[in-house]
């Protein structure tokens, strides 16, 4: 690291109070904006987020069934961000095939799968529920 990002990075952490939540705050806005700008599947998700919640919102659940897809739903744009992240990371070290780098991006698909499969199956048990 240069001494100017090792200057960048202690000012940033030096920040306290109200200053410190402005700068996470414009931080979380470009984590957000860079997986939107640069990975199709949180495009998607976020596709998926906007028809799901709403569906959530109006359809006569129970206020449970209810927080609970709300917070499976929102858990897959989660996992999605730190997958992104780690995917980052490793192509940020290296673009060259490596088992350690192949086992870190298929890990963090892994949990991607799983966090939709919980989705998916706290949709079918809450329709289930509700038709029944």
């Amino acid at each position: 690291m240069t001494e100017e990002n090792q200057q960048h990075a202690a000012n940033m952490k030096g920040k306290n109070g109200i200053r410190r939540i402005m700068n996470a705050c414009h931080y979380s806005a470009q984590g957000f904006q860079a997986a939107f700008k640069n990975e199709a599947a949180f495009r998607q998700l976020v596709l998926l987020n906007t028809i799901s919640i709403p569906l959530i919102l109006f359809i006569d659940f129970d206020i449970s069934v209810k927080m609970i897809l709300l917070f499976a739903t929102m858990l897959t744009l989660v996992v999605e961000l730190f997958n992104t992240a780690i995917e980052a990371i490793v192509d940020r070290i290296s673009t060259d095939i490596h088992p350690l780098s192949k086992i870190a991006k298929d890990a963090g698909s892994a949990a991607q799968t799983m966090a939709l499969f919980i989705l998916g199956i706290m949709w079918l048990v809450a329709l289930w529920d509700y038709f029944d």
